[in-house]
């Protein structure tokens, strides 16, 4: 399996329209969590998140909003922003663009069932694709939908079993900036690496004097 840490400058350029890092001057870092909401793995990263009154993204799989509304409404009420994972976790390189356009829309709906409940996002919509794979064409569309398909910095790489929890750690200590967009999971696959890197990371950022804001752009 390969991929990223840190995501690679030249990836940066050429898919310049992507929001990969937010530049500033204010140790300011974005948390992002993909894939839930999960019962009780999301549920304890909100109270992680609140434990150092940190903020964050949640890039949620439309199924599982149906499923557990009750917990995405927790994500809201708790002041995070929302973003499009599609509704069931689509790889963009192995659909058509109909299909996961679709699927995108679909995932929309339930995230504007509730959208009225909080003011958690402001302006543009957030979209991040399964795997961070997307055909132009898909992300042309998305964006013209009024869309801002966010990717990221710095991949923790929890959902990789092979690596250590330390490992995982390691690979956010390392790599965050101010302006780094960082990669978790909320899912059950990743828990056993997130139930260790999390708190520490957290831990790090605070001691070093770092904000952790949720994206609204």
């Amino acid at each position: 399996m390969f991929y990223w840490i840190k995501t690679n400058a030249l990836v940066k350029k050429l898919l310049f329209r992507y929001v990969w890092d937010i530049p500033n001057d204010e140790k300011t870092v974005y948390l992002t969590f993909d894939d839930g909401p999960t019962p009780q793995v999301t549920e304890w990263v909100l109270s992680q998140l609140k434990k150092y009154q940190a903020e964050a993204t949640f890039f949620c799989i439309g199924n599982n909003i149906e499923k557990y509304p009750d917990i995405y409404s927790k994500i809201i009420v708790d002041g995070h922003s929302i973003g499009n994972h599609t509704f069931d976790h689509l790889n963009g390189w192995k659909t058509s663009k109909t299909q996961y356009l679709d699927n995108v829309a679909l995932c929309e709906k339930k995230i504007q069932k509730y959208e009225n409940t909080s003011e958690n996002n402001d302006g543009a919509k957030l979209f991040r694709p399964p795997y961070g794979r997307t055909k132009p064409s898909q992300a042309k569309v998305l964006r013209e939908k009024g869309y801002q398909i966010i990717m990221w910095d710095v991949l923790s790489a929890d959902f990789d079993r092979t690596i250590s929890p330390k490992q995982c750690l390691e690979n956010v200590l390392k790599h965050v900036q101010s302006g780094s967009i960082i990669v978790f999971h909320d899912s059950v696959k990743a828990f056993p690496n997130l139930e260790y890197t999390l708190p520490r990371t957290l831990e790090f950022l605070s001691k070093n004097k770092y904000n952790c804001k949720a994206i609204r752009l």
